[in-house]
């Protein structure tokens, strides 16, 4: 039997997002100098097959037409990031003609009725600063509030959403402990170190903001988990889950909405001295109050300390699959020594990611009982969505009924969330664009549209045709999944 139209609660904002370094290019014009992205993807072997975001989705030049691509999808709102190296290519000095192009892009949204929401970081520091110590340099933080400030004061009259940190997790443990991201480090301690900085950071930013506006709408992204053991019944198992939870989830929940570090995390890295980087009034900056919360959500995992079945990989976001790089990496996971993340045989994407949606019903209700139901924020998820081998045909099109699939389960999973009691107002799908998908270059796909790197044309795939009729009609349209693109009352020019 098909399920019934769900209908979401009145005013959920439907958009989608995407980040400055994976679509901008134009990565030296204007007075733009290097991120650590930039320097990261001539590290030999650090991004597949070398490829880089020099000219990424071209949309520092063709941001018009991307605008009024996301018009046509009926989207309501665009979540954006503001590039640190172009704004303050030193991570000091404002650079005016850098700033302008977002001055531009807001304005060209709102005249399309368009709600821009700023990112401020999405992992792209400005590389002077990583030559300082980057992230693992309590300097940063400081410096991170400066910008804050600089982009309120020249965006802050016409944006009224503002995020200080995109995954502050893949900032800190991917870049400085696994060295999968820029800047490619991997160094257990400065991964510590730069977690609570960035956190740090996010609180110093977020006190300048509401300094200078205190009615904007403020709020960090985080990417979160799902954490269960293999077995529940093995104490190896549930303390594999325990550690994977706290080091993933809990080591930025608990500051932010608690005012403190677990301390069963606290313990787990003992050894490494992270206790040792607190001082005194952080924790207070840190937990700055919310208006409230962006959520990224792609899986989960099941978890394990026994390595005896082969199938099991390292531990989550190491596993090879197509696009990998070469460049030899560490486990992110500084206090989950030995957990492992085993397939449950569930379907997976291009990523090699479990398709997990009642993970993210669970999630929500646990944030809503735990976090942000006792803060008394809304949620919003910032980002979800799903990379496959996109197959074209002659005129380009994709007919993506898998990542139409993925979404469809994923706002079920949402709409059931919200019939839970979970306070979620909105859903950014990731993303608009095919793009610079990091480390593995161009060969992973996450896009609602196709874009021909050779000629920057850009396709809506079928799943953006399906999600611009749930934008519009604010629900999961009745029936099947399988959503054919003839019918759909769009007419896409681009």
């Amino acid at each position: 039997m098909s399920p019934t139209q769900r209908t979401f609660p009145e005013g959920f904002l439907w958009g989608a997002a995407t980040a400055a370094y994976q679509i901008e290019g134009a990565a030296h014009t204007d007075g733009r100098q290097d991120s650590i992205w930039d320097a990261f993807a001539r590290l030999p072997g650090a991004v597949a097959d070398g490829h880089n975001g020099d000219v990424a989705c071209d949309h520092y030049v063709r941001y018009k037409q991307d605008v009024a691509l996301m018009g046509q999808l009926r989207m309501k709102a665009y979540r954006f990031s503001t590039s640190w190296a172009r704004c303050m290519p030193d991570g000091v000095t404002p650079n005016p003609d850098g700033i302008a192009f977002y001055s531009r892009l807001v304005d060209e949204l709102l005249a399309a009725g368009i709600t821009p929401w700023l990112t401020l970081y999405h992992w792209d520091l400005p590389q002077a600063l990583e030559d300082q110590g980057g992230w693992a340099s309590r300097d940063t933080a400081y410096r991170f509030a400066d910008y804050a400030a600089l982009m309120n004061s020249v965006l802050g009259d016409r944006v009224r959403i503002w995020t200080t940190l995109n995954e502050p997790w893949c900032s800190a443990f991917l870049g400085y402990a696994a060295g999968i991201h820029a800047p490619g480090r991997q160094e257990p301690r400065s991964a510590l170190a730069a977690a609570h900085h960035l956190l740090l950071g996010h609180g110093l930013a977020a006190g300048e903001l509401r300094r200078r506006d205190a009615e904007a709408s403020l709020g960090i992204t985080l990417n979160l988990t799902v954490a269960d053991p293999r077995d529940p019944a093995s104490n190896g198992d549930r303390d594999a889950a325990r550690r994977i939870d706290g080091q993933f989830n809990r080591i930025f929940l608990d500051p932010l909405f608690r005012g403190e570090y677990p301390a069963d995390l606290l313990a787990d890295v003992a050894h490494l001295g992270m206790a040792d980087l607190i001082q005194e009034g952080d924790l207070d900056i840190i937990s700055t109050p919310l208006d409230l919360l962006g959520v990224n959500y792609y899986h989960g995992e099941s978890l394990t300390k026994d390595r005896a079945d082969p199938r099991e990989q390292a531990a989550p976001e190491t596993t090879s699959v197509p696009g990998q790089a070469a460049r030899p990496v560490s486990s992110p996971f500084v206090a989950a020594d030995g957990a492992r993340s085993v397939p449950r045989g569930l379907p997976v994407t291009g990523m090699g990611w479990e398709v997990q949606p009642e993970g993210l019903r669970r999630l929500l209700n646990r944030l809503q009982a735990e976090y942000t139901g006792p803060a008394g924020i809304p949620v919003y998820i910032t980002e979800n969505g799903a990379a496959y081998d996109d197959v074209p045909d002659g005129a380009g099109f994709v007919d993506d009924q898998d990542r139409l699939g993925f979404f469809a389960a994923h706002l079920d999973a949402v709409h059931g969330a919200i019939a839970d009691g979970v306070d979620v107002r909105g859903y950014l799908a990731w993303s608009l664009l095919d793009n610079f998908e990091w480390s593995f270059g161009y060969h992973q796909r996450f896009g609602l549209v196709r874009v021909e790197y050779a000629t920057q044309e850009r396709i809506p795939k079928a799943s953006a045709l399906w999600y611009s009729e749930v934008a519009a009609s604010n629900a999961i349209p009745a029936g099947s999944n399988a959503v054919s693109p003839a019918g759909q009352g769009v007419v896409l020019s681009v």
